[in-house]
């Protein structure tokens, strides 16, 4: 931090630092004021009081992005006079975390321990998961075992929460480990600890060990619930085993599990891996008989089989069937039709769908622009594909490297040169590279017809 930067910081400090302690000193004598004048009639007033009049530091600490600049503004709070608890404490570390700058965690950490602050189980939660992104699980585990050296105390949350991270980073038997060790740690497993476990065996596909842990949640007498139940009918139907599906969906609704919109939507899609729409679409149309509204994941699943099939016209019933079921489209399903468009090379009519959302008020995301612009790529029109391009970059999306690649050399192969340096100009901007294997095949895709010609304008883009 610049000598500038840190007179202007401290001058902020110190008079947020003065203003809390006339507020403090106001406050009191307020208070004293009120003791020795009880005898005289008062008149309520109700004072909303701002938090950061209480907690200056939070307030200035949310202003912070930088990591190293938020510990330099604690200490200087810290030397003003300034007492941090808890709140203070844990938006620090919060913010730390998130950075990933975990060495100054440890030392916020360490101050909190001196200072014997007590925390809340939320915060160690949050820092299990922090250290689970970045496959940092010793630490994770590290952090889980410490809990109770800062006064706090850990409960089913906390151990679910480890589980989970060692699941996601494949670390099973640690996972199995700690769940079988909850007894010790005086905790009772609930269904969210057998869901984790479930869902990490059968992301290794392994059935009969998922099935284990099933009988187990039965034995031990906590409730399956529809989560449990799509997780083992979601592997069976992306293994094409419908009949085993089906009977678990039988099962529910005999113990009168509530289903959901996925839990349709997983024997749905099921059915149209098979090629069974009719009865996938039939399904559908069961859903609020059994007491479950049809969302837009039900929608999805049969617009995109039929768009799959080229039955894209059929789609689009489907989604003025939403409309007048008063289910709005959201991203997702407009991205549905716009991706089919365009690969059956019918980019205009995907076009008009992308404005037709933009009309009803659903924002594109850069998956729909990047679609677009390679299905206008693929039917050579660049021009408005360039078009879709200043959308986009408008929007702070950005195409990938080959779609810039295609762009450059249908541009220069119709003549276009000033549109193809503005192209190779943003990609400067972005810092991307074409690579050697790109430029290679975009000089043999120009030269094979005009060599003369296309090397020209290529050189002439180049030097520009």
């Amino acid at each position: 931090m610049s000598d500038r930067r840190k007179l202007s910081s401290s001058i902020l400090i110190t008079k947020r630092c003065i203003a809390s302690r006339q507020y403090y000193h106001t406050s009191r004598a307020d208070k004293s004021t009120r003791k020795t004048k009880s005898h005289e009639p008062t008149t309520t007033h109700k004072v909303t009081r701002k938090p950061w009049e209480e907690v200056p530091f939070l307030t200035d600490l949310k202003e912070i992005e930088d990591p190293v600049e938020a510990l330099s503004l604690f200490h200087h709070y810290q030397k003003m006079g300034f007492r941090h608890d808890y709140p203070s404490y844990s938006s620090l570390i919060y913010k730390l975390a998130k950075s990933r700058n975990f060495d100054a965690v440890d030392h916020i950490l360490r101050l909190v321990r001196y200072r014997n602050v007590r925390c809340r189980e939320s915060l160690f939660m949050a820092l299990i998961q922090h250290y689970g992104k970045t496959g940092s699980v010793d630490k994770a585990v590290d952090v889980f075992h410490r809990m109770t050296s800062f006064d706090c105390v850990r409960t089913i949350q906390s151990l679910n929460t480890l589980i989970n991270v060692l699941v996601d980073n494949s670390e099973l038997e640690k996972a199995r480990s700690f769940f079988d060790g909850a007894k010790d740690m005086g905790l009772r497993p609930n269904s969210v600890s057998f869901n984790i476990l479930i869902k990490g065996f059968l992301e290794k596909c392994d059935w009969e060990a998922a099935c284990k842990v099933f009988d187990e949640m039965l034995e031990m007498e906590v409730q399956p619930t529809v989560v449990t139940y799509n997780s083992l009918i979601g592997f069976l139907c992306r293994n094409n085993d419908l009949v085993k599906a089906k009977s678990l969906f039988e099962d529910m609704i005999q113990k009168r599990i509530r289903l959901n919109a996925v839990t349709f939507g997983l024997l749905m899609k099921g059915l149209c891996c098979k090629g069974e729409y009719n009865e996938a679409k039939k399904l559908m149309f069961d859903m609020e008989y059994r007491g479950c509204k049809p969302g837009l994941v039900n929608y999805g699943i049969l617009m995109n089989d039929l768009g799959k099939r080229g039955k894209i016209d059929e789609a689009k019933l489907l989604l003025g069937e939403m409309k007048k079921r008063r289910i709005k489209p959201d991203v997702v399903i407009y991205n549905i039709l716009v991706n089919h468009l365009c690969a059956e090379g019918r980019a205009p009519e995907a076009y008009k769908t992308l404005t037709e959302m933009q009309m009803k008020g659903c924002k594109p995301n850069a998956a729909t622009y990047r679609m677009m612009l390679d299905g206008f790529c693929r039917i050579g029109d660049f021009d408005s594909g360039l078009n879709v391009l200043n959308a986009m970059l408008a929007s702070r999306h950005s195409p990938t490297p080959a779609t810039f690649v295609c762009m450059v050399s249908g541009l220069i192969k119709s003549g276009n040169l000033d549109h193809a340096c503005f192209v190779l100009e943003v990609m400067g901007k972005k810092k991307l590279s074409f690579g050697s294997g790109a430029w290679q095949n975009l000089l043999c895709d120009l030269c094979i017809k005009d060599a003369g010609a296309c090397c020209e304008a290529l050189s002439e883009v180049i030097s520009t």
